[in-house]
């Protein structure tokens, strides 16, 4: 069990099989679940089907990029509506203005430290914490 009490869902979507193994365990290290998916496609297939807290994406993938998932969700606001969207690339800048005006305001550069993952958990737990409950 995570940090608080809550266990957080996230989907890791990478093309790199390595990048998406070491997320995955990072995030199982820290007592939370880790769902995977290689590219924007499978992406969308999974967050139809499944409910997630934390969305750790890549930018550049073949198929669907990162920019797309991110214009799909917002195309279908009743998906995903409390995932949080974070974008980690090693060249997030130049698609700094459009990620901004879809709204995702999280972007990391690769290669992430074990310590901005361990942040991102704390901040999603007291974010997720201080929403009123249904």
């Amino acid at each position: 069990m995570g940090e608080q009490g809550r266990q957080l869902r996230f989907l890791v979507v990478d093309d790199n099989e390595d990048i998406r193994d070491v997320f995955c365990r990072l995030v199982e290290r820290a007592g939370h679940v880790a769902g995977t998916a290689a590219d924007g496609v499978e992406a969308v297939e999974l967050l139809e089907g499944e409910s997630f807290d934390v969305m750790l994406l890549d930018l550049t993938m073949p198929r669907m990029n990162g920019v797309d998932v991110v214009r799909w969700l917002r195309a279908h606001p009743d998906v995903a509506p409390t995932l949080r969207v974070v974008v980690i690339s090693a060249w997030a800048g130049e698609h700094r203005a459009v990620l901004q005006e879809l709204g995702v305001d999280s972007v990391m550069q690769k290669p992430l430290r074990i310590q901005q993952l361990t942040d991102l958990i704390t901040e999603t737990l007291l974010d997720l914490e201080s929403r009123p409950h249904p």
